[in-house]
């Protein structure tokens, strides 16, 4: 005990023992006592012994503590000493203290400088060995994941240093260990609930050694409640204006959301991107900017740009471009940028972030448009960051950011293009004021060659993709000095151009800017090659470069120069006959020769400048001398260099071949466009016949549904009838009393009033079937001339037989109500029966008043002719009758005509069927064969043109046919 004691002490116990004896007998004495307080110390002592002797320790103590770990978890002083020794063992965090002393000293020779770097890396391997077999046995993660769940504090906070260093010496061994172990992230996510800020900003730290490459983690991390977490502690501590803890937050969610498309996509979700506006509220007093602001809100600006990068997914970064928009954020930015007193490098990244919130949005790019500097009087933002740019006395970085936000704000922007180029035009300029398009003719035709190069591209991208704007700056006229006339600008550029080229000195940056503005200008403008073409001097100018032998700095401005030549080939309409593709051709033959034009043309795409430029949109270079390529120019070189070799290569006969194969090509596509346009008519046709059976098919069934009705009101008047001459025969006994044939009486009055009600509803019935019939004929006339006129008439001969069902239908009804008719005939006569029985009783009682007999006879007398009514009536339905049958038998005629026309028409549409399946055979065939030629042509190394430029050029010969015809007229 007094020998442990005296290792912790520092003090001698008796004779000096060697470290390694003393760390021998110290693991002798943690495997051997049971008594926990001498284990206690003894692994205390090895603590104070592991930063020393951290080989010794770790070669012999380190499955002792392991044991100690598994087997004494119930004391967590002991836990806490072994998981600090442990972790001395693997971490060096004093050595990296003791090589920084060294570093302070000076060195006495160039050898010794090398001697801290091996000594780290020695120790990185020791660190890296002792963590391998720590995790030899993935129980011993599990272990210490469970161990974190101790809220004492000397085991927790032990135990999450040691987690983290063996993650940053193993980090792919232990995030595997930890993704299969049960709850091993949410063991993970609970430090971060820790009231201790110790433990919780450690475990930040060791959240952002977990999450580091690995999707899977990040995953798990953010849908434990991650990101609300984090958020909540940046706004405890301050947001921009806290300390580390904020930085080590903002490190871990870009952790969590870069290239990780499923987080980024909750983030939005969650509504997480509303929290982030007030981070950048700055106030309007910005002087005195401390280390840890600047850090804080450059993590925080980054932020932003890994939710709207470029690499992300299109409908990812547009949905939370659009986010930033309605929520402020985008807002926010902006007066961050126009703010005064902000540090450059904030302001940098604040400029790199309002470029990708506002690319490829239109909505985002017009307010960018609407936002104005706070100066007098206002200047649109965009203009003050061009005066940045073409300034040489700005930062450089700065001045990289302020194109990639001019060339963000027109991507994919025409209307924003239109504004830019129209500023240059004659009409819109402004002399009281400093617009775009000057600036960037400012800096188009400065000293600076940075300037012009930053110029020349920033206007390519007004150009890009956009043929109106092309034609449109062929407009811009400049005037170069007093007394000149004015020339255009595709003229100043081929000017400064040649003029760079005889000057001694010159840099190439200027003549590729310049180059690569025209050859985004003129490719896929044949108006432009035209007036590019115009000048004399240009052909000759660019041969000239092209077919000299020049150092390796001229080899790109060769290779622009051969590819600006084949763009006046490949793009060229043949109207000027001094340099029509011919001759343009025949011209490289002789001055250049084909091959040497093929291999300038390949001095661009080899340059390595160039795959650098190619990878991403941003221009990011670390000097201005590497600042010489475009993002959107390397897809142009890409597109234009095949086709471009293809075209110098193809010879008159083979270019006449293509013609002709696309004139036959045109005559085939005219056709099927014909047919495809009379499909698409007979398709609607079809479509609006269908309407119109679907209406005419309700109409039948509501009419159904009115016979129905019909048909259940005469049953009903059948059983009346039926009750009624049941008892009517009741009363025709002669041996039945006066009052009985009173009561009779009485009986046949409610009866007549019955049957008077009846014929009302019959008359009734009568008039809506005859407005029926009417609409029947009028829907008979209406299907006569829609099978006329259309045909495709064969879809209205389901509509013309439901009809006929309909008029049968109506015939069958006007029949029973005929059969109805004559059953109340007959009840009539049973009534006039009832009279005569009525009328014997009152002659042979001579007992009866007088009175009474004269009452009856009168009523007798009323009863007659209301029946005589009836008869007449019936009568007039029996008429009507007769005229409804006549109309059915015509409106059966015309079913029948219309069934003979629907036949043939039947016959029309199937031969028409059958002609277009031939016709569609043809056509496929003919297909088949323009392929089959496309293939030859294709091997051929011909290239074939776009619909668009046949057209153009149909139109072009058309034209002079008709010109030529009027001369022989004449």
């Amino acid at each position: 005990m007094n020998f442990i004691r005296g290792v912790i002490s520092g003090q001698p116990a008796g004779p000096q023992h060697s470290g390694v004896e003393t760390i021998q007998k110290l693991c002798d004495r943690v495997a051997s006592s049971t008594l926990l307080e001498d284990r206690r110390d003894a692994v205390r002592a090895l603590k104070s012994l592991s930063k020393k002797y951290r080989m010794e320790v770790g070669s012999q103590a380190m499955d002792h503590l392991i044991r100690i770990l598994q087997t004494d978890s119930a004391d967590s002083e002991i836990l806490g000493y072994a998981l600090d020794t442990i972790y001395n063992i693997i971490c060096s965090d004093e050595e990296d203290e003791q090589d920084e002393s060294e570093d302070a000293a000076p060195p006495v020779s160039g050898k010794n400088r090398n001697v801290p770097e091996e000594m780290q890396k020695q120790v990185d391997d020791v660190g890296a060995q002792f963590t391998e077999r720590f995790i030899q046995d993935p129980e011993n993660i599990t272990l210490l994941l469970t161990l974190l769940e101790e809220f004492d504090f000397h085991v927790r906070w032990p135990g999450v240093k040691l987690l983290t260093a063996l993650l940053k010496n193993q980090c792919a061994q232990v995030q595997g260990i930890i993704l299969v172990s049960p709850m091993g992230v949410s063991r993970l996510m609970d430090l971060l609930a820790d009231s201790r800020e110790v433990i919780r900003n450690d475990g930040l730290l060791l959240l952002q050694q977990l999450t580091k490459s690995n999707a899977a983690i990040q995953k798990i991390v953010a849908f434990e409640n991650a990101f609300e977490r984090l958020l909540d502690i940046i706004t405890e501590e301050g947001t921009s204006d806290g300390g580390i803890v904020v930085e080590d937050c903002l490190l871990l969610l870009l952790n969590l959301l870069k290239n990780n498309s499923s987080n980024q996509n909750f983030f939005k979700e969650g509504s997480y991107i509303q929290r982030m506006k007030p981070w950048f509220e700055v106030g309007d007093d910005n002087a005195g900017w401390s280390a840890q602001k600047v850090t804080n809100l450059h993590y925080m600006l980054q932020l932003v740009r890994v939710l709207v990068s470029p690499v992300n997914s299109p409908g990812a970064t547009a949905s939370c471009q659009k986010a930033m928009f309605h929520c402020g954020l985008l807002q926010q930015l902006c007066t961050i940028l126009m703010a005064t007193g902000v540090p450059a490098d904030i302001l940098t990244e604040t400029i790199n972030t309002v470029s990708e919130v506002i690319r490829g949005s239109q909505v985002n790019q017009d307010y960018f448009a609407s936002v104005n500097a706070p100066s007098n009087p206002p200047r649109p933002a965009i203009v003050v960051l061009l005066m940045s740019m073409v300034n040489e006395r700005q930062p450089f970085v700065l001045r990289c950011a302020v194109l990639y936000c001019f060339q963000c704000f027109l991507y994919k922007n025409q209307k924003g293009q239109g504004e830019i180029v129209a500023t240059l035009l004659p009409s819109t300029i402004d002399a009281n004021s400093i617009s775009a398009g000057q600036l960037l003719c400012g800096g188009l035709f400065s000293a600076d060659s940075l300037s012009n190069w930053c110029a020349a591209v920033a206007l390519a991208h007004a150009l890009q993709d956009n043929l109106t704007q092309k034609e449109q700056l062929l407009r811009v006229q400049l005037a170069t000095s007093l007394g000149k006339p004015p020339v255009s600008l595709l003229q100043q550029c081929t000017n400064i151009l040649s003029q760079t080229k005889s000057e001694k000195g010159s840099k190439v940056q200027t003549r590729v800017g310049l180059l690569m503005l025209l050859c985004t200008w003129i490719s896929n403008c044949p108006i432009a090659v035209t007036h590019f073409l115009h000048n004399q001097e240009n052909v000759p100018f660019l041969t000239a470069q092209i077919s000299e032998n020049l150092g390796e700095d001229e080899r790109l401005v060769q290779g622009l120069c051969a590819l600006l030549l084949g763009i006046c080939i490949y793009y060229n309409d043949n109207s000027l006959e001094n340099y029509t593709k011919d001759k343009l051709k025949q011209l490289i033959e002789k001055r250049i020769g084909k091959e040497n034009f093929v291999e300038k043309l390949g001095f661009i795409t080899k340059h390595e400048l160039y795959s650098r430029a190619a990878q991403k949109p941003q221009p990011v270079f670390s000097t201005p001398e590497h600042m010489l390529f475009d993002h959107e120019f390397t897809k142009l070189v890409k597109e234009l260099e095949g086709v471009i070799t293809k075209a110098v290569h193809k010879s008159s006969e083979e270019e006449k071949k293509e013609e002709e194969v696309k004139k036959t090509l045109e005559q085939h596509d005219s056709i099927v466009t014909q047919y495809k346009e009379l499909i698409r008519e007979q398709d609607a046709q079809i479509n609006e016949l269908k309407a119109q059976v679907a209406s005419m098919t309700s109409q039948s069934e509501q009419m159904q549904a009115t016979i129905t009705q019909q048909l259940t009101q005469i049953q009903q008047h059948k059983d009346q009838y039926n009750i009624l001459k049941l008892k009517l025969g009741k009363t025709g006994d002669q041996s039945a009393s006066q009052g009985e044939g009173a009561h009779v009486n009485g009986l046949q009055s409610e009866e007549l009033s019955q049957l008077r009600e009846e014929l009302e509803e019959l008359r009734r019935q009568h008039a809506q079937q005859q407005t029926q019939l009417a609409e029947q004929d009028t829907l008979i006339a209406s299907l006569k001339s829609e099978a006329a006129h259309s045909a495709e008439a064969a879809e209205g001969t389901s509509a013309n037989a439901e009809l006929l069902k309909e008029l049968e239908a109506l015939r069958a009804q006007v029949m029973s109500q005929a059969a109805d008719i004559n059953q109340l005939t007959e009840s009539q006569e049973l009534l006039r029966r009832a009279e005569a029985v009525q009328s014997g009783p009152g002659s042979v009682d001579n007992g009866v008043d007088m009175a009474r007999v004269a009452e009856l006879e009168k009523q007798l007398a009323a009863q007659s002719t209301e029946a005589q009514k009836l008869q007449e009536e019936v009568k007039g339905l029996n008429a009507s009758r007769a005229g409804m049958e006549a109309d059915l038998a015509s409106a059966t005629s015309t079913a029948a005509i219309l069934q003979a026309e629907v036949s043939k028409l039947q016959q029309e549409v199937q031969e028409s069927k059958k002609e277009q399946d031939d016709l569609l055979m043809l056509l496929a065939d003919q297909d088949q064969k323009i392929l089959t030629l496309k293939q030859k042509l294709k091997d051929l190394g011909e290239t074939i043109e776009d619909e668009d430029d046949l057209d153009s050029k149909d139109q072009s010969e058309d034209d002079e046919d008709e010109e030529e015809e009027e001369e022989d007229d004449e």
